[in-house]
């Protein structure tokens, strides 16, 4: 037996039901912690499963910021600074990087209430996730207001990357499985992945 919906029994939907399933059947995707700081050095920790990539040269990548109608702290810190981590989520933090969700108060560090590392590298402001396995340095490029419903699209480029090296393949594939990383549907979902198979590149 299957369920078809139309768009108006969608919106006819209780708010947070109808939240969990256009939040999942988009299908699986990438989740990852953001780490930030502002000009006072208070830190900041948030999970995100909305970044994507958007090209390689410049290596660019965006992820989708909610409404500013509420204090959004990652945002405020990316504009101030003009830089930002992105750090994948591997088995043994993911339950720490989902609680980063709640809405602590900008004076509460999450990495402190979770008990995730803040990791400063030379030569960068904001904070990596010490436990994180694949780090990414990311450096503020453009903001895209996405009107129909008051969401932004952050555009960074990546400054600087740390991985392991038995994940990197000699054509330049980074192998992401071997180190662990996770991926998720809906906003509390959690999944680990299992590799199918690389295909060559398709051609007519």
């Amino acid at each position: 037996m299957n369920t078809t919906l139309s768009n108006a029994q969608i919106m006819d939907m209780e708010h947070r039901k109808r939240a969990q399933l256009i939040n999942s059947i988009s299908g699986f995707r990438s989740v990852a912690l953001i780490g930030t700081i502002d000009t006072q050095g208070q830190t900041n920790l948030a999970i995100f499963s909305s970044i994507v990539h958007l090209g390689s040269n410049p290596p660019l990548l965006g992820f989708i910021m909610r409404p500013d109608s509420v204090e959004r702290h990652t945002l405020s810190n990316i504009m101030e600074t003009g830089h930002y981590t992105i750090n994948h989520i591997h088995q043994k933090m993911y339950e720490q990087a989902h609680q980063t969700s709640a809405r602590y108060p900008k004076t509460m560090s999450e990495f402190d209430a979770t008990q995730l590392t803040p990791l400063f590298k030379e030569g960068f402001m904001a904070p990596f996730v010490a436990e994180s396995y694949i780090q990414l340095g990311m450096e503020f490029k453009e903001r895209i207001e996405i009107s129909i419903n008051q969401t932004s699209m952050i555009i960074g480029e990546i400054k600087w990357i740390h991985f392991p090296d038995h994940c990197l393949s000699e054509d330049g594939f980074l192998d992401i499985e071997k180190a662990g990383s996770i991926t998720s549907t809906g906003q509390d979902s959690y999944h680990t992945t299992q590799l199918l198979q690389r295909l060559e590149y398709a051609k007519p």
